[in-house]
């Protein structure tokens, strides 16, 4: 052995190897669903890829379903952590929104975004748990802070009596659809400039449909 080098003892790996190793086979699998699809995706070719054991995988996540499960969390976790802080309610509702509307179409039209949206259009007829699965893993959370806001305009009088998460949805709908079809290739690709403008235009309609009269 080379003088001064030491070695770290063979057996059990640390828990950053364990966590490093995790996050590559997660990686792997995440370019092997998004690329493949679910149908053709399995555990044993994740495994061929990472240069692992099927058992390997199956002690981490037991099979497909939660493997991919573990894919969607760790996607939504890069995407729900925004690179900067949404402006103060105390401003008013319409920057909130407005800040909403261009983060969400930052994320859904990301590469990976549009992939999986692809993959859940194509595959929820045979595998239906899906987009109960993106659902679960955090899409919905988006939702659920609107809903929120809205909530609170509604009880300020600001806004008309409505089904605040229906609502949200419907505003999220309006800000995404479009943009989002578009980038699948069902429409010209709108420019940076054209999506901020879509998404002023988002907001504008969607309030002027709930404000107070």
């Amino acid at each position: 052995m080379t003088a001064g080098v030491a070695r770290r003892p063979s057996g059990r790996p640390t828990t950053a190897d364990a966590a490093a190793l995790a996050q590559r086979i997660l990686e792997i699998a995440t370019r092997a669903f998004l690329s493949d699809g679910y149908a053709a995706t399995s555990v044993e070719a994740v495994a061929a890829r990472a240069g692992v054991a099927k058992r390997t995988l199956y002690a981490r996540w037991h099979g497909k379903p939660a493997l991919f499960r573990a894919v969607l969390e760790r996607l939504m976790l890069r995407w729900l952590v925004s690179p900067e802080p949404p402006p103060d309610t105390t401003r008013g509702l319409a920057p909130v929104l407005l800040w909403t509307a261009r983060r969400a179409l930052a994320v859904a039209l990301e590469p990976d975004a549009l992939a999986l949206h692809r993959l859940v259009i194509a595959e929820s007829g045979r595998f239906p748990e899906l987009a109960e699965m993106v659902r679960q893993s955090g899409a919905s959370a988006g939702v659920g802070r609107v809903a929120s806001l809205l909530a609170g305009e509604t009880a300020a009088g600001r806004l008309v009596c409505i089904d605040h998460n229906a609502a949200a949805e419907q505003f999220l709908h309006l800000v995404l659809t479009g943009p989002q079809r578009r980038a699948l290739g069902l429409g010209p690709m709108l420019d940076a400039a054209g999506l901020d403008a879509w998404a002023h235009q988002a907001v504008a309609l969607f309030l002027n449909g709930c404000r107070s009269r």
